[in-house]
């Protein structure tokens, strides 16, 4: 018996290291061959770099500006989810609270819409926005966002309101709060697991976005992060070395944010999940 329990133990082991592995091979290669020379990428992509300079991610800073790619990410990311999260939390209590025939449809309306895939409309979208002359700016971009986001959130808040008891909100009204105060005040913060895991979602989705923004935004001064990498590829030619830098610049916000808000995000998908 023992002896089954540690050979158990052994495979389980085994697997999560290979797991591991697996996972951190990509973002190594990645890290080893941002260090070296175009010639020693193509040559030998899998060798450790001769020396560990710095010239290429000073060239991919500047090449892809950097500073303005993360300014617009952080712009378009945090309206994004923020809108997201107050707009269709706030709808989904009206569908729920209000029982009105049509919430029903509208409801009904918002689910269906999550099954229509991004690529079946992207091309109609962009046409008629095109013609429109309003394509190329990060408010249209997250316009489009907020299209494509309010559905899923919507939907995940739903389901959890539905199960809040109706009498808290009563007493509170009977307290003299008004129904934006009873939303803010008593719902919103009963929302909380909920909105912690739409807020990790949809703040994974847009930051990493790399289709909509690169169909939307056309001029250098309103790239997102992700669409900045486009620099260092050519129809003919393609900077391998100095695009394995600028991914490493484009992964470091994402890390950062992870190692500052591990606990949080870990607590809050646990919460979203339990709930």
């Amino acid at each position: 018996m023992k002896l089954q329990k540690n050979l158990n133990k052994i495979i389980f082991f085994t697997m999560c290291a290979l797991l591991f592995v697996l996972y951190v091979f990509p973002f190594l290669l990645i890290l080893l061959n941002s260090f070296k020379t175009r010639l020693e990428v193509v040559a030998d992509p899998l060798s450790l770099p001769k020396s560990f300079s710095f010239a290429n991610f000073i060239e991919a800073y500047q090449t892809m500006n950097y500073g303005s790619a993360v300014l617009n990410s952080l712009i378009v990311t945090v309206i994004s989810v923020t809108i997201i999260i107050i707009f269709s939390s706030m709808l989904a209590y009206f569908l729920v609270r209000w029982n009105w025939k049509i919430n029903k449809v509208i409801f009904m309306a918002l689910v269906a819409s999550m099954i229509i895939p991004f690529q079946s409309v992207m091309i109609p979208f962009v046409t008629i926005f095109g013609n429109l002359n309003l394509l190329n700016s990060r408010g249209m971009l997250i316009y489009f966002y907020l299209g494509f986001g309010i559905s899923m959130a919507t939907f995940m808040f739903h389901g959890f309101i539905k199960n809040i008891p109706v009498e808290l909100e009563e007493a509170a009204i009977i307290d003299g709060a008004n129904k934006f105060q009873v939303f803010f005040k008593i719902v919103m913060p009963m929302l909380k697991p909920t909105t912690a895991t739409i807020a990790i979602l949809d703040v994974l989705w847009v930051w990493n976005d790399y289709l909509l923004p690169s169909l939307v935004l056309v001029n250098d001064d309103v790239r997102t992060l992700p669409l900045s990498t486009f620099y260092f590829f050519g129809k003919y030619t393609a900077n391998y070395n100095v695009a394995m830098a600028a991914l490493v610049l484009v992964l470091l916000p994402v890390l950062i944010f992870y190692f500052v808000m591990q606990k949080k995000i870990i607590s809050g998908v646990v919460d979203g999940a339990i709930k």
